[in-house]
């Protein structure tokens, strides 16, 4: 995991060479020489924040759809109408 440093003139010219930094760790941008802002990883900050899927998020996993998924029968969810 290597940690980058690069300024915001930088970042603003070379905005996907700190998108390729990021894949292998945290990139620091400083503004006149402080650092004010982090890029992370998707991956990186759902571990930073322990980050736990959404169902819609498993279901939209393209391999989801080679998971095998049989659910019981619920029997019959309805019944007649009261109507007296």
């Amino acid at each position: 995991m290597g940690i980058t440093t690069i300024n915001s003139r930088t970042f603003n010219q070379d905005a996907s060479g700190a998108k390729r930094a990021a894949q292998d760790g945290p990139v620091f941008i400083t503004d006149r020489g402080k650092p004010a802002h982090v890029l992370l990883s998707i991956e990186a900050y759902r571990r930073l924040i322990g980050h736990q899927a959404s169902i819609i998020e498993l279901l939209s996993d393209p391999e989801a759809a080679d998971v095998a998924f049989e659910p019981d029968r619920l029997g019959c969810l309805t019944r007649p109408a009261d109507l007296i």
